[in-house]
C-alpha cells in the first residue's frame, strides 16, 4: 500500500504532528513501507494459534485483601485544605471548561 499526500497530511493530523510540504513524502515512503512490513502478518498461519495476552505464561500472582489500619473520616480530611463538614470542598472547575471554550454565556 502507497500513501499519497491526502494520507499523510490524515495521519499527522490524527496524531497532532505538524509535517513541512518538503517532508510529506519522505513520510508517505516511510509509513508505506511501515505498512508493507505490517501486511507481511497476513501472510503468517495462524489456524490452529490460541489467543494469548502475553508471548510467555506467566501466573498472576495474588493476594487475599486486607484492609490495614483503616484512617477513618477525620484522618481522611485532616489534610483536606478546604472541608464543608464531612467532605472535601474543591473549586467548581466546570466554568473553567466552559470559559475556556468559549461557552461561558450559556
Amino acid at each position: 500500500m502507497v500513501l499519497g499526500k491526502n494520507e499523510v497530511n490524515y495521519v499527522a493530523n490524527l496524531a497532532r504532528i505538524e509535517i513541512k510540504e518538503d517532508e510529506i513524502d519522505k513520510f508517505a515512503n516511510q509509513l508505506s513501507d511501515i505498512l508493507k512490513y505490517v501486511e507481511k502478518l497476513n501472510e503468517v498461519d495462524t489456524e490452529d494459534i490460541e489467543p494469548m495476552a502475553h508471548a510467555v505464561d506467566i501466573p498472576t500472582p495474588l493476594r487475599e485483601d486486607k484492609v490495614k489500619n483503616p484512617k477513618g473520616k477525620e484522618a481522611a480530611l485532616s489534610n483536606a485544605p478546604e472541608r464543608d463538614e464531612d467532605y472535601f470542598k474543591v473549586p467548581k472547575i466546570i466554568w473553567g471548561w466552559r470559559k475556556m471554550r468559549g461557552c461561558e454565556n450559556e
